[in-house]
Formats: structure tokens, sequence, C-alpha cells
């Protein structure tokens, strides 16, 4: 059957895409729907075909799945945040231990029958992130604040968006106003002119501690000393200018400047407390955050006597929940100024059996072993990409009874266990839902030498 453009089809959707979207097929031809469930027949349109599959707008909800919901965000479908808002959530949970099993059995090579634990969610998985990122720009000759839409860089103004904080739109509101009363300009990416580029806002969920940084195309905000009142009267406990002149699409420059406050905010996860800057990493939900760590440290068993590695340590989040229960815990991180956080946190909270390194972690992680300093458990936190080949091999020398991989990339978390599975065996695959409303994933799996 030849399909054209614009054509408009009947279609029954069987599955969902990694990245939420309908499938379904016609004479064999697949197509992606956007805002589509499994367990639709639609009336949709052909926007795009490719040589194998093409993609689809809903035109007409014929006979509606029982998995769908009404969307409860009037920016769904628009902006870039939620892809997965239109699917009840237990549906969503559904979806993301489904996702990990596929992923580990097609790219990794276990088993179809591999178990995969049911992913655990959210009691009230809303306002749940404790971080934004707002681009900033001119739309009417006004200023916004906002998300991109999907693929592009077109900024969809936010009045309130269901998974930040609920503190975050009255802040936006303020600094929008106050650029356009004393006009300052947005930045403008095409020309590499104007002020502000992104406003980053970190909400401390246990101790309310809020950080505005306003990243800037300059050396300074101008009139920034007015600002700063109406920031303190809404919450706002410190702001910072981040410097970042670059024409790049990487959000924050190096250079930071406090204006008010600390220039950093401080929050618990548990009893364990944080001292969290503007280029940190932290979990962004810290809700689920908690529930990862217990998971982590439950799988790790740890009896008080064992050597932990931390890789890809961060701020020393994990570390310093497995130095509760350890001897000692070697944390190492790329970042130094993950590293210098890490050792200030771990000073804070007067844990003195904690070792943190800078560098690449598949050149620490030998330079230990070879000074009789050997692991009986490595935890691996990756970023997306996974982990750098030669870190596995390390990993393998170095030859831990124990090895817990946390990934936010199950395709990635497949790839990399394929290599380690030779030499062992997963006996625990967790997925913990610290994104609801998207198709992100976080998985804890516990792999045991053979």
């Amino acid at each position: 059957m030849n399909f054209k453009k614009n054509q408009e089809l009947e279609i029954e959707i069987t599955d969902l895409s990694v990245d939420g979207m309908g499938i379904g097929k016609v004479n064999g031809f697949a197509f992606f729907v956007f805002g589509a469930a499994p367990g639709d027949i639609i009336k949709m349109q052909i926007v795009k075909l490719k040589k194998n599959y093409g993609y689809g707008i809903i035109k007409d909800i014929i006979k509606s799945s029982p998995l769908r919901t009404v969307p409860d965000c009037k920016h769904f479908g628009k902006c870039g945040g939620c892809n997965l808002r239109h699917i009840s959530y237990s549906a969503q949970l559904d979806f993301k231990q489904n996702t990990v099993k596929n992923n580990l059995t097609r790219i990794g090579g276990l088993p179809k029958s591999l178990s995969v634990n049911k992913t655990i969610g959210m009691e009230h998985p809303y306002h749940y992130r404790n971080k934004g990122q707002y681009p900033v720009g001119t739309k009417n000759g006004k200023t916004v604040a906002g998300f991109y839409a999907p693929r592009s860089h077109n900024i969809i103004p936010i009045e309130e968006c269901m998974l930040a904080s609920e503190t975050d739109a009255p802040i936006l509101k303020i600094v929008t106003d106050f650029m356009d009363s004393h006009n300052i300009p947005a930045y403008n990416e095409y020309d590499q002119t104007g002020i502000l580029r992104h406003i980053l806002i970190k909400t401390a969920f246990k101790t309310k501690d809020i950080m505005v940084c306003l990243v800037i195309n300059s050396d300074d905000f101008p009139h920034i000393d007015d600002l700063t009142p109406l920031l303190q009267r809404s919450g706002v406990t410190t702001v910072v200018l981040n410097i970042n002149k670059k024409n790049t699409n990487v959000i924050l420059g190096n250079t930071n400047k406090t204006v008010f406050g600390s220039g950093y905010i401080t929050d618990y996860i548990k009893d364990i407390k944080f001292e969290i800057s503007p280029l940190s990493f932290f979990q962004v939900n810290p809700i689920q955050t908690e529930k990862l760590y217990d998971t982590i440290l439950s799988l790790a068993d740890l009896k008080g006597n064992e050597t932990v590695f931390d890789l890809y340590c961060g701020i020393g989040t994990i570390s310093l929940f497995l130095a509760q229960k350890t001897k000692a815990v070697y944390g190492i991180e790329i970042v130094p100024q993950a590293i210098k956080d890490a050792n200030n946190n771990a000073k804070n909270n007067n844990l003195t059996n904690t070792h943190f390194y800078t560098g690449a972690a598949e050149t620490i992680c030998p330079t230990l072993c070879d000074s009789a300093i050997t692991p009986d458990v490595i935890v691996v936190d990756p970023p997306r990409k996974g982990c750098d080949p030669t870190l596995l091999t390390t990993i393998l020398h170095a030859a831990p009874a124990k090895l817990i991989y946390t990934s936010c990339n199950p395709s990635t978390l497949s790839r990399d266990l394929k290599q380690l599975f030779p030499t062992y065996t997963p006996t625990q695959i967790q997925p913990v839902d610290m994104f609801p409303h998207t198709t992100h994933i976080e998985t804890v799996v516990l792999l045991k030498r053979k």
C-alpha cells in the first residue's frame, strides 16, 4: 500500500515507543503517533513518511484505550516536559517495567524468562522536581520563560508546571516582569545579544531553601540589587549569577557570582545533609531518591566491614549513605567541584570513613587496587551514555563480590551488562520511577560474581 502525507487512516495502537509515542501498523507499515495509548483505535493523519515507518497525529479517537486518562496539564503536547500524561499512572509503571525487561533481553541478550521487579512508584506523582531550568526569550514584545517545544527552541511560556515545585512559577513571573519594567533584554541565541539566558531554580524540600540562579550573557545583571528584595519576599534564600557568554547549548557557565545569601542551598535525604551549589548534581526527585538509596543499601546488604567503591560519585550522595553501614567508601568523580562538595558533605555529616578522588574512574580505580585497597562492593551510577568501556574492564579486574549498577538509561545499561554477564549474574533488577509522567526510568541491578 502506498501512503501519502496528509492521508487519513484508521489504525489500532498496540504498543508504546521508548519516547512514549503510540505504535500501530497498517499492512505491516509502522506509524508513531504522539498522545496515543495502547488499545486506542484512532483516525490518524500522516504528517511524515520515512522508508520503513511514518509519523501521524490523532484526528479522532474512535475507541478509547482503557489505559487512557485525561491529561491534567494544559501544556501537555506543547512543551517537551511530559510525554505520558495521557496514560494512567499504574500503566506508566507497567510500561517502565516492560521497557527495562525488553532492553535487557533485546540489547543485553538475557533470557526472556528474566525477572524484573515491579516499578517502585510515587504516592503523589506531582510537583516532585526540586530543580527547574527555564530558557528565557521574547514573544510579542514581552519577556517569557518556560520550556522548549519538542525538537525545537521555541519557548512555551509556563504558567504552572505539574512536575516543578509550586514556587517556581511565581518566581519566573517576578523575574520576567522585572525585566520588562526595567527594559532588560532576554538573550537571543541567533545573534548572541541580550542578557538573561536561563533561570535556574533549586528548591530544598525539607529546609525550604530556594536558590535562584540567573544565567547571563554578561558580567552582571542590571538592577540586580532591586530584583533581589522581590525574590527574597517570595521565599528565595540565595541569588547567584552564572556567567555564560559562549555560543553554546550548554546551560551553565563555569563562573558563579553570589549576589545574596550563601550561594548554595541545604537539603536532607533522610538524615544526611547536603550543600547544593548551582553546578552540583543532585537527584531531582527527593522523595523517590530516598526509595532509590534504600534499594541500593538493601541490595548491598552491608555488614559493616566492607570496602566500597562508588564510581561516578558526584557530590557523594550515595557514598554518604553507604558510609553509615560499612568500613570505608572510596568515591571517584571527574568533576572537581563535585568532589569539593562531596568532601564538604562528608565533613558536615561527621563521616570520617569516606575518601574522595578527582579523576576518571577507569584511572583512579586501578591505582587504588594497586595500593592494596580492593573493593568488596562496587557501586556505579554513570550518566546516560553509560560506563566507559575501559571502566567495565577495570571493574572486571577489580573483581568485587557484588556490583550494583544504577542506571538512568535502560539501553546503555543493557549494553554494559552484556559485557559483565560472563563474570557476573544479575540477581535483582529493580526499576524506580524517578520521573513520573515521562518515559525516563531509573534501574538498580544487583550483580554477583559467579
